[in-house]
């Protein structure tokens, strides 16, 4: 079940308590002869996603459209008929009102919302397969009170590099809460607003990227279930902007999220499709990121042939980056990322002198803190595998202050594992490191 949270947008607009809304559910069943005994829980369960019986929805949408002084269907409230069509032929504008009404939910911290978990199987391909595949949006135009300009996208593209570089200072856990307080302060009133087709296409994009970020940051802040939704809403955005590089980086966000859990078949689909849809339009640094994640897949799977043949995919495309020609959401793509993504690989294929090769590459470019504390973390548990103790201790000990003030529950386990294989190890060289990082654990988020 996915949270209902158009049920939960409405029930707050309308300034009505989960029981009384059972209360007058009750009353307006009785007024139609219905004996129902409706409670709190109820009405926690509907926003979990359970659908209510026989005429219960339809009395939910008088009691509210009551309160609101306006009519409510039954989309309206989250409560359409079950296995109806769905994806980018059904309303734009419904997509809308259902993404933002996600935003206000997260911003309220509603912990069915925030605490949700990821889906698996066909609903997590679904967005995907719509993505890539047909129909098209042909006009994304909008009438509404206010006229959307260009002032007010590049408003949103400046918040969205705004949030990745304070993602990337502070961590996704401080950062989520002020992007989704943006998304539904400036963003929602300009979907909801006026603007012609080209316009939209645009606005549509900026949101997108900032909707992106948001899932970064839930996802860093360990909300998988949450992180997955605004991947698929930000998925849907770069569909109606039409832009098939900002979807194709979405699907990275997807992918690696994949790896995270253990998805290695989905992970190498979906990193398939966007490479697949994208065809010769795909950037150079977008292009290595996914065969780069591909290549840990296969590895993850056993199918070195197939690692090590995207590995050289991603080595080729790195090659061909050139800085300045790429959009501005690819810019996590960095020097040396691609060397830490196939020493992973290689770790996975029992090559740990390739691993070490390709990490210590990745430590020696230059990157931002974030990423080169998972650069310092992957060299550590190299040079331990290989009995390096001495060394892993002191590259534990760089990582270790790279890593204090970030507010990231990936960076905390990331430690957590690190001070494990250390603990592991057995050395007296690696114990102040131990120490340090436990130093650092104990700091609460």
């Amino acid at each position: 079940m996915e949270p209902n949270t158009l049920l939960d947008s409405v029930l707050d607009e309308a300034g009505v308590s989960h029981a009384g809304l059972a209360a007058h559910v009750n009353e307006a069943g009785r007024a139609r002869g219905m004996k129902l005994r409706y409670e709190h829980t109820a009405v926690a369960r509907w926003l979990k996603g359970q659908r209510p019986r026989g005429q219960v929805p339809d009395l939910i949408c008088e009691v509210l459209g009551e309160r609101l002084h306006r009519a409510l269907t039954l989309d309206d409230i989250g409560l359409g008929t079950p296995g109806s069509p769905r994806g980018p032929a059904t309303s734009l504008s419904g997509f809308v009102e259902r993404a933002t009404a996600l935003w206000r939910s997260d911003e309220q911290q509603r912990p069915h919302v925030v605490q949700a978990p990821a889906v698996t199987g066909t609903p997590a391909v679904i967005p995907v397969w719509e993505w890539e595949n047909p129909p098209e949006d042909s006009d994304v135009s909008r009438r509404g009170l206010t006229r959307v300009s260009m002032t007010d996208i590049e408003t949103l593209r400046a918040a969205r590099a705004h949030y990745e570089q304070m993602y990337r200072k502070a961590g996704g856990v401080a950062t989520r809460t002020r992007v989704v307080g943006f998304l539904n302060s400036e963003a929602a009133p300009l979907l909801r607003g006026a603007y012609a087709d080209d316009t939209g296409r645009q606005l549509h994009r900026a949101t997108g990227g900032l909707v992106a970020i948001a899932g970064i940051c839930a996802y860093d802040s360990n909300a998988h279930g949450l992180a997955q939704r605004y991947f698929h809403q930000a998925l849907r955005l770069a569909k109606a902007s039409g832009d098939r590089g900002l979807g194709a980086y979405v699907i990275a966000l997807l992918v690696n999220q994949c790896l995270f859990m253990k998805e290695y078949r989905q992970a190498v689909a979906f990193a398939e499709s966007a490479l697949r849809a994208t065809g010769s339009q795909i950037t150079p640094a977008l292009a290595a990121d996914l065969y780069a994640m591909q290549a840990k897949a296969y590895a993850r799977l056993g199918d070195g042939a197939g690692a090590l043949s995207c590995i050289r995919r991603a080595e080729t495309a790195a090659d061909r980056i050139r800085p300045g020609q790429e959009p501005d959401e690819t810019g996590y793509v960095q020097p040396g990322l691609v060397n830490v993504q196939v020493a992973e690989a290689l770790l996975s294929l029992g090559d740990l002198g390739g691993a070490r090769e390709h990490a210590t590459a990745a430590v020696g470019t230059p990157a931002h803190d974030r990423g080169r504390v998972h650069r310092l973390a992957m060299l550590t548990h190299i040079e331990l595998r290989q009995g390096d103790a001495d060394r892993a201790g002191a590259t534990a000990v760089e990582m270790t202050e790279r890593a204090r003030g970030m507010e990231s529950q990936r960076l905390r386990d990331r430690l957590r594992a690190v001070r494990e294989h250390l603990a592991a190890s057995g050395s007296a060289a690696t114990a102040e490191a131990a120490e340090l990082i436990d130093g650092a654990l104990r700091v609460p988020l």
